[in-house]
């Protein structure tokens, strides 16, 4: 078999890890032993077969993948997590609110609840909607 299709099988081999793996590592392996490839196809021997692998695997995983992570993690959406992904979110009261509190449902789960304005009460089955969180307190508005 001809040392370059060698090199083409374990480039192909490396990016169907990297399909399972994700973190671009692999990737740039397969890249250098496209260049163990090339190397293969101009006639290099082995030993420059080898050296071409390494030396455009080096240059891909200390050059390359920082700059393609950083450009992917950059384009990922932010998303809130926690009690900050509850604001703006419908509710439903379970046990009637009012100055003293109450419970409501958001997310299937239950919090306790106080009204963002003062002296405003709301009956258990009322529609709200999660103005904040304070602490484990949900402050909610009438919803629609």
């Amino acid at each position: 078999m001809h040392g370059g299709l060698v090199w083409l099988a374990v480039a192909v081999l490396l990016a169907a890890g990297e399909a399972a793996g994700g973190e671009l590592f692999l990737i740039m392996l397969a890249g250098g032993a496209l260049g163990g490839a090339a190397a293969a196809a101009l006639g290099a021997p082995l030993w420059g077969q080898a050296l071409a692998f390494a030396l455009v695997s080096i240059i891909l995983v200390a050059g390359v993948r920082p700059v393609v992570r950083r450009r992917m993690l950059a384009a990922l959406p932010e998303h809130d997590t926690n009690t900050a992904a509850l604001t703006g979110r419908d509710g439903t009261v379970v046990e009637s609110i009012g100055p003293s509190g109450g419970l409501v449902e958001i997310a299937g789960d239950t919090w306790t609840a106080r009204p963002l304005i003062e002296g405003e009460t709301f009956d258990a089955g009322d529609k709200v909607l999660v103005h904040e969180i304070d602490g484990a307190t949900a402050i909610v508005v009438r919803g629609i």
